[in-house]
């Protein structure tokens, strides 16, 4: 029997609210009931997208200003291998804790983190590498567990439906968090975010309790019994190597994570000349270089994430009726390669930046709600486990494969035009496996 979810709230006593949820009807289809839990989940990734951009901002700014462009792309690189770990330490926690421990744990452990950044900052130590390796960890890690959390949450239909809603709540976040966060790091400097962004965290804990002791309350008796027990024993990696759906998930993550770090390569590089343009010198200059890294990084994700929120509002769930989820996953491929393809011709700051913020918005709305939808019709485990392995190492498994290009590219003294033709080349691959996972959807989703 198809459970109903956050829908139970009005058949269990909860009076509908037809107003809220006509109003909603402009982002997506909302039925009686879904409006609360839905608006709660929106509201978790709205707090948790906003401190990750604090934190991103602040990333940008260190990395950049201390070391340059390529060592944040090498950098980039050493994530994968330390995810070699902790993806499976990860599957073991699964395997010994229920859901809301899992996430409260987790989130915990990267809190406790930001203190010792802080005092190490504050102090004058030159932080910028370790930070970047955690900050990469961090995003891939949280985040990839609370979508996991509200794929566990709804069925195929709902998620289909109220996903878009939910990804507006991590749209809106992403935005004002950048909005802030350039404001901040010119007005204090980078190193105050990190306790502002711990207590958004704690925030985020507390709501997904909240979430969690709800719908024990709401779903079906034997729902809830599933969501007080650990998972099974089976890792991520073993889940995704038995099943050819989730291979492709994993191959399609890797790709579009190398055209995306390629060209984040290719803006970090021109900002970095800029900055050393504007502010010449070492150790005198390097807090001036800083700040205007940090202003840059934060108006580029300001207008990334308006436009990101834009499209997620209006056009995400109209989209999924009109050409579905796999249909949309075509988008992306396609932006970057017509955006690629006039960089060749003209590879200059501001043409960079306009193709990444369209690239980048696509990425964060239409893009990332498609990729979680995929996971609906899979089993718990692989909601958890097989989704944190792809969200985690293989994603940054294509920061390996871009860092081999960029230090192949530096070494043979490439130019930024030749560095275009391979994200190029890299999109068409993209677009070709895109192609066969929506084929794979339509065949799990009919059986």
């Amino acid at each position: 029997m198809e459970h109903p979810g956050f829908q139970t709230l009005a058949s269990k006593g909860a009076r509908p609210r037809p107003t809220l949820e006509r109003a909603l009807g402009v982002i997506t289809v909302v039925k009686s009931g879904e409006s609360t839990g839905a608006l709660l989940m929106a509201l978790n990734f709205f707090v948790l997208l906003s401190a990750y951009y604090l934190l991103k901002t602040v990333r940008e700014a260190l990395i950049l200003a201390e070391t340059g462009a390529e060592a944040k792309t090498y950098s980039a690189a050493g994530q994968a291998l330390l995810l070699l770990l902790i993806v499976p330490l990860f599957g073991a926690l699964a395997s010994k804790v229920n859901r809301i421990q899992l996430i409260q744990y987790v989130t915990l452990f990267f809190i406790s983190h930001l203190a010792v950044f802080f005092v190490l900052g504050e102090n004058g130590v030159h932080e910028g590498v370790f930070y970047f390796l955690w900050v990469g960890i961090f995003n891939v890690l949280v985040i990839a567990q609370f979508w996991a959390f509200a794929n566990d949450l709804y069925t195929p239909e709902q998620g289909k439906r109220l996903f878009p809603l939910i990804g507006l709540g991590a749209s809106l976040g992403a935005w004002i968090g950048a909005m802030m966060a350039g404001r901040l790091v010119r007005d204090l400097g980078p190193y105050p975010l990190f306790p502002i962004a711990a207590a958004l965290l704690v925030i985020c804990i507390l709501i997904s309790r909240y979430v969690h002791r709800r719908a024990l309350h709401e779903q079906p008796p034997e729902k809830s019994a599933a969501a007080e027990k650990p998972l099974g024993k089976a890792g991520g990696f073993t889940l995704i190597l038995k099943d050819r759906y989730l291979l492709l998930i994993a191959l399609l993550t890797v790709l579009l994570n190398v055209v995306n770090t390629s060209g984040e390569f290719l803006l970090s590089k021109m900002v970095v000349e800029q900055a050393e343009k504007l502010f010449p010198g070492e150790d005198e200059m390097l807090e001036a270089r800083e700040k205007y890294v940090g202003e840059f990084y934060g108006d580029y994700f300001g207008w990334t994430n308006l436009l990101g929120l834009l499209l997620q509002t209006f056009a995400a769930a109209r989209i999924f009726r009109l050409i579905g989820v796999g249909g949309t996953l075509l988008i992306g491929p396609g932006i970057a390669m017509a955006g690629y393809a006039l960089m060749i011709v003209s590879p200059v700051l501001g043409l960079i930046r306009v193709t990444k913020i369209l690239d980048n918005s696509n990425d964060y709305s239409l893009q990332k709600t498609a990729m979680q939808a995929l996971y609906l019709p899979t089993s718990r485990e692989a909601k958890y486990k097989a989704k944190t392995a792809i969200d985690t190492f293989f994603m940054r498994l294509g920061d390996v494969t871009q860092a081999g290009i960029v230090y192949l590219g530096t070494a043979m003294s490439f130019s930024l035009g030749i560095f275009a033709v391979f994200n190029l080349a890299l999109t068409a691959a993209w677009l070709l496996v895109a192609i066969g996972l929506r084929r794979q959807l339509k065949a799990k989703t009919a059986d």
